[in-house]
């Protein structure tokens, strides 16, 4: 299992759905996590797969779940076990299958050579397995070393793990996923870089995952979608693999499917064969044909027996004086590792004890202390002459990292690891290319760009320099922290389009790899200008509702067609009796209207204005054409032809009146911004709350 992170879906020893208890995280994917859980009832302990919030609410994700899960009809030993889909209270989708304890094949294969025997064993486990899933209609897809875990450890126990594209070939099937290109290009068969996957296909990515295997490489296909699907057309290179595992693979893997296996079942018979003993007829001198005098074969066998008796003895007397030729690693293997808090790793291959310094060296120097665990073993076979100061040197570029990984092996290699935010990502990948292209060493980087956890107070600071029309708020994460790969969604109001763009490159580069979606609203300078001096303290006290004047439904949107009557009221709860209330409304004309106090109403005492229901007090500001027929003094008004564009009722609560003396019925948008940002100056504090509503009149 794996560190837990903040952005985690679940939580260890979280309970899902009264049965599953979670003990942690296995592995986390661009879509969901895979946990390991407990069965409370049964006691049988599973994997649990879950989809992310921002894909469990899609609809192809989910059925793609669905579709996985009916996997469970497939009962092979072979193949990994689905039992349960289903849904958490909080809307995230899990799948729930059998746990398969063991590495994966890529992960063996990565550490150490395979065997060629122990290979054909793992292929023959494999076939039996896509032979059951192939009856069914399933194509796998996404057949890989990650994907077949050897339970134990054990080669007879491998287990294909991961149908989350597993297409169904049946009549009528649909793909969830479409027909376009799905699963690893170095794996997939030819026809699937065409939108096409057929049983056959399978075995092509069996093939290759068995060659990767022996090499101890993950395959190189270039770096160009073109140069990709020119090598697909060839095929694989088998040069140095032994028999029979060449000519199987050779088989699998033929660019031509009709060149491969007819299906799984012809691939199963063909690799059982290779496993089965063989036997040899007896020959020319086997017992009971043999004439020979037996005597006369005992004395010649007895100077040989002398011969290799006395080379025996003699060797064992010589040989401690005598320099031990190293051993070969085929291939040259390194593997180091470095988090803060966590035992640190250096092992593999070394030519020498001065190599073993280096490195050691360089590990310290990259990242200010011993690792915890060295096992370095002295051995021939560098990929490349300065392997050394090679090795060195890549540890040495990944000091600005803040954790990191590498493993290298033969000619190929990978490293992941985070960096503080993304420009260190972006220099670290820089020196990384470089350092692959000088050492002639292929290199797959995976960085990811930190802070790993980043606070939504820090995010908020930021919007606050960057607001332009009001405040800007953030959906704030579950404990105010963002984790890697989530998303900071931005609303409010703006003055201009391209602020959008503003706010979301001001705060990318300390945001590292999570995603910036900015759903501010566009408001007319007018408004802005109102809006920039209105203080942010006490917002939420109070509140606007609006409604429609004649028929007394509200209006959730603020949207008004022509020929309807807005009508508002400033809702404030009970408990608050005192303080003064002041509300204007900002037009799309460039003026601002008075509406509380005003010549006609010019009470503002909070006690004395509105009616009390259901814990509030209600104050009409706007009323309804009828309304304003039985009392003229009432404002009023009807949405006509020239009205169109965006209007704001605005309220300030504060404990004292906010002017010395009541405005004019209406104004200019300079002179009420001026004299707002005069009488609050200094006078934050006696603010009670602030609310705001946009009337936005249409055609």
């Amino acid at each position: 299992m794996i560190d837990p992170l903040p952005s985690d879906i679940f939580r260890k020893g979280q309970v899902l759905n009264n049965t599953y208890e979670i003990e942690g995280v296995l592995g986390r994917g661009g879509t969901g996590e895979v946990y390991r859980a407990r069965n409370q009832i049964s006691d049988r302990v599973v994997a649990i797969k879950a989809l992310s919030a921002q894909f469990s609410g899609n609809a192809d994700y989910v059925e793609l779940m669905k579709r996985e899960e009916e996997m469970r009809n497939i009962l092979n030993d072979a193949v990994v076990r689905y039992t349960e889909c289903s849904r958490t209270d909080q809307g995230h989708v899990f799948l729930v299958m059998d746990y398969v304890a063991g590495p994966s094949l890529n992960d063996l294969m990565m550490r150490e050579r395979l065997d060629a025997h122990d290979l054909l064993i793992v292929a023959h486990r494999v076939a039996e397995g896509l032979v059951a899933t192939h009856a069914r209609g399933i194509v796998h897809r996404d057949l890989s070393p990650d994907n077949i875990i050897l339970r134990d450890g054990a080669p007879d126990k491998a287990t294909i793990i991961d149908f989350g594209i597993a297409k169904d070939t049946s009549a009528g099937a649909r793909t969830i996923v479409g027909n376009q290109f799905a699963g690893k290009y170095e794996y997939a068969a030819p026809e699937q870089l065409d939108g096409r996957a057929e049983p056959r296909s399978d075995l092509y990515a069996l093939g290759a995952s068995l060659l990767a295997a022996w090499k101890g490489e993950v395959p190189y296909l270039g770096a160009t979608p073109g140069e990709i699907v020119r090598r697909k057309t060839h095929p694989l290179d088998t040069e140095g693999v032994p028999e029979p595992l060449k000519g199987l693979i050779d088989a699998l893997a033929a660019p031509d499917p009709a060149d491969r296996p007819a299906d799984a079942e012809a691939a199963r018979a063909r690799i059982e064969a290779h496993l089965k003993p063989k036997t040899q007829a007896p020959g020319p001198g086997a017992r009971g044909t043999d004439t020979r005098p037996r005597r006369r074969g005992l004395w010649l066998a007895l100077p040989a027996l002398a011969v290799v008796l006395a080379a025996a003895w003699f060797g064992g007397l010589v040989a401690p004086f005598l320099p031990q030729p190293l051993p070969e690693a085929v291939p040259y293997r390194l593997t180091a590792e470095f988090a803060p808090g966590a035992p640190g790793r250096l092992a593999g291959n070394a030519p020498d004890d001065a190599a073993v310094a280096l490195l050691q060296g360089a590990y310290r120097g990259a990242t200010g202390a011993d690792p915890a665990a060295t096992e370095l073993t002295l051995a021939t076979g560098m990929p490349v002459e300065d392997w050394p100061a090679q090795v060195a040197a890549l540890i040495d570029a990944l000091s600005r990292l803040e954790r990191w990984e590498v493993a290298l092996a033969g000619g190929a290699g990978r490293v992941g690891g985070l960096a503080p935010d993304g420009a260190a990502r972006d220099a670290v990948k820089a020196a990384l290319d470089g350092w692959s292209a000088d050492s002639g060493i292929r290199l797959a980087t995976a960085l990811a760009a930190g802070p790993e956890r980043l606070e939504a107070e820090t995010v908020q600071g930021m919007l606050d320099s960057l607001a332009s029309c009001g405040p800007l708020r953030q959906q704030t994460p579950p404990g105010g922290i963002y984790g890697l790969g989530e998303t900071i969604l931005v609303t409010g109001d703006i003055a201009q389009a391209a602020d959008r763009a503003t706010i979301a490159n001001a705060i990318a580069p300390v945001i590292g790899d999570r995603q910036v979606q900015v759903e501010a609203r566009l408001l007319n300078p007018d408004l802005c200008a109102i809006r920039s001096v209105l203080p942010a303290t006490g917002a939420g006290t109070l509140s606007v509702w609006l409604g429609n004047g004649e028929t007394g439904q509200a209006n959730v949107t603020g949207i008004y067609r022509v020929g309807e009557n807005p009508v508002a009221e400033v809702l404030v709860p009970e408990s608050i009796a005192e303080g003064s209330l002041w509300v204007m409304i900002v037009d799309n004309t460039g003026k601002v209207f008075h509406v509380l106090p005003q010549i006609n109403h010019t009470e503002h005492a909070l006690a004395e204005l509105g009616r009390i229901e259901a814990g509030l007090r209600r104050v009409r500001v706007l009323h309804s054409i009828e309304d304003f027929r039985d009392d003229p003094k009432k404002l009023a008004f009807r949405i006509t032809d020239g009205d169109f564009g965006k209007s704001e009722i605005m309220a300030i609560l504060s404990k004292d009146p906010l002017f010395d003396m009541r405005r004019p019925r209406d104004e200019s948008v300079a002179s009420v911004a001026e004299a707002l940002a005069e009488t609050l100056d200094g006078r934050e504090d006696q603010i009670l709350g602030v609310a705001s509503r946009i009337i936005d009149a249409r055609q």
